[in-house]
């Protein structure tokens, strides 16, 4: 079943939650945000692929080469958020998309339009978060 989605169209509170609407929404903004990272990182390779690495001076090299290391750490960044990605759009698939893992509650709109690989409700990544500084701590 393919759903259409009127031009502009906003998941809403006064719809149901997790309308198939709002799954395709989600579902669609997912596979740009996805399709934006993998331009990126294939970016990245091409630069890093036509990158002088004979620079005679050792400042220049040095600094290339730390350029070049960030610019890898970003694009692992960008790995990991892509398999997340995937992960969101599976749940999309399977059912469980927009409901915490933790609690069962839904995420909401608002949480999942601001980061729509969202797991857990705000308040159970603050205790997530909390668990972890404790445990850091320790």
């Amino acid at each position: 079943m393919s759903i259409v989605l009127p031009e502009g169209y906003k998941p809403s509170d006064d719809e149901e939650y997790m309308s198939p609407q709002q799954l395709e929404y989600f579902r669609q903004k997912l596979l740009t945000w996805k399709q934006e990272l993998m331009e990126e990182a294939d970016s990245t390779i091409n630069h890093l692929r036509e990158e002088n690495w004979q620079e005679p001076d050792i400042n220049d090299r040095a600094s290339l080469e730390a350029d070049a290391a960030l610019e890898l750490r970003t694009r692992d960044r960008y790995r990991k958020l892509a398999n997340k990605i995937d992960k969101a759009l599976q749940r999309i698939s399977d059912g469980t998309y927009g409901w915490c893992e933790e609690t069962g509650d839904p995420i909401g709109l608002k949480r999942l339009e601001a980061r729509p690989i969202a797991t857990l409700t705000i308040e159970a990544q603050e205790r997530h978060e909390r668990l972890e500084r404790v445990h850091r701590d320790e």
